[in-house]
């Protein structure tokens, strides 16, 4: 395809996936890339360039990335004609399969939906996945921060953010209102004038595809537990669907057998521990997650229920600020650092650019790149060892030496040609 603005690079190879579902990824991929809004303009191309690194060294030239910038957000609207989301970077994406990007414009209270959401929506990227885990001397208000190390896997499909709402007072809200109380029966609207009305949908369909990638990652990973996280107990009908629905597409397709205590499910593995299934109601499980976080490993849910265990998680372990994110589907990789533009300290060179770095820490590991991942990791925790932080972390943790996002980075690369191969 002959793109507009789009330049693809002269070198670099496609990946590509096989009838059975394989990816394969040549030495030489072409990666590809949204600069991002805000701070975008900081942290991504530092991302680049330690990703760069630490794949030289890793590999002494044997492999490369070939980086191709593709447009979505305000970078795109000056491109394109006031196109925030053209469709021509959805159909590179789609073609090279592997993107990362920085953060993208999400108004609030009008305008257009949130960038991110419209491109998982589009792309069907159903699968949000955030390893969470504590790095050293980063603030948290646990005393044992390191015991949080949970991937927490929630539907992007359906759920409240699939948008299916009504403003209050217009025409199509006073109809869906007449519909639910004169046609389905609905009594229990205490407050029916100026009453916003959104619906939240969970099918099979998501729920098992869903279950299906959280049982693959987590048995691949040689993980000890995957738990079920639903408000079940109250949304019979859609998070209680959502659990009977996973824990059977467990028992049908992963031979999934009743657990001892009547109430999970376990997975018999050969020469290692079974593999756990457990179920747990929403607002316990933010509780439990918090007083005693060891006990969970791999967790599934729904999609308003993920982002608030993830965004409480990231609190316990350092904050938004350091925590990667990838959103998936059986045929597009797409990560992310997890927060938004922070247009105040644009082009200021102050961001902190560990959630990108670190989103592309996932990517590099799912290429199957553990070597450069790996070394990335280690001269991380080394900078933050050395008390070496961006503003947003060096005001909060004493004896902290403050760095640009541009410093931060160059710290990390002399770190990764000091590094071993050996993840820490």
């Amino acid at each position: 395809m002959q793109y507009q603005h789009i330049s693809v690079p002269s070198s670099g190879a496609q990946i590509t996936i096989d009838s059975k579902g394989q990816w394969h990824i040549p030495d030489n991929p072409v990666i590809a890339y949204i600069e991002g809004d805000g701070v975008g303009q900081d942290i991504s191309p530092v991302m680049r360039d330690i990703v760069d690194a630490a794949v030289s060294h890793a590999y002494q030239g044997d492999k490369q990335i070939h980086w191709m910038e593709v447009f979505n957000g305000e970078k795109a609207a000056a491109l394109y004609d006031g196109d925030w989301f053209p469709q021509e970077t959805l159909h590179a994406v789609r073609q090279y399969k592997i993107a990362i990007k920085g953060p993208l414009t999400t108004p609030l209270g009008g305008g257009f939906r949130s960038l991110n959401v419209a491109l998982r929506h589009e792309m069907d990227l159903f699968v949000n996945m955030r390893p969470i885990r504590s790095y050293p001397h980063l603030p948290s208000p646990l005393k044992e921060p390191e015991k949080t190390q949970i991937t927490v896997i929630r539907d992007s499909s359906e759920d409240v953010y699939s948008g299916i709402e009504w403003q209050a007072g217009s025409i199509d809200n006073e109809r869906m209102l007449d519909f639910l109380c004169q046609e389905m029966g609905v009594t229990r609207l205490r407050f029916d004038n100026q009453c916003g009305i959104g619906i939240k949908n969970s099918s099979k369909e998501a729920a098992e595809r869903l279950m299906r990638y959280a049982l693959n990652f987590a048995l691949k990973e040689h993980s000890e537990s995957l738990t079920v996280v639903h408000k079940g107990n109250v949304l019979k009908f859609t998070d209680g669907a959502f659990k009977r629905w996973a824990f059977a597409l467990a028992e049908q397709e992963f031979n999934a057998e009743a657990h001892e205590n009547g109430r999970w499910l376990v997975i018999k593995r050969d020469n290692q521990d079974d593999l756990i299934i457990k179920e747990v109601i929403a607002d316990n499980m933010l509780q439990q997650a918090l007083l005693t976080p060891e006990q969970f490993d791999v967790v599934v849910t729904t999609n308003q229920n993920g982002d608030y265990l993830a965004d409480m998680l990231t609190a316990q372990v350092g904050g938004v600020g350091i925590m990667p994110a990838a959103n998936l589907n059986n045929e597009v990789a797409f990560f992310e650092p997890t927060h938004g533009t922070f247009n105040r300290i644009a082009g200021e060179d102050s961001a902190n650019p560990t959630s990108s770095i670190l989103s592309a820490v996932m990517m590099l590991r799912f290429m199957g790149w553990h070597e450069a991942a790996n070394k990335i990791e280690k001269a991380l925790e080394q900078t933050l060892t050395a008390n070496e932080m961006t503003f947003d972390l060096a005001n909060l943790v004493a004896d902290a030496t403050m760095l640009s996002c541009s410093d931060f980075a160059t710290s990390i690369i002399a770190r990764i040609s000091n590094s071993n191969n050996e993840p820490y």
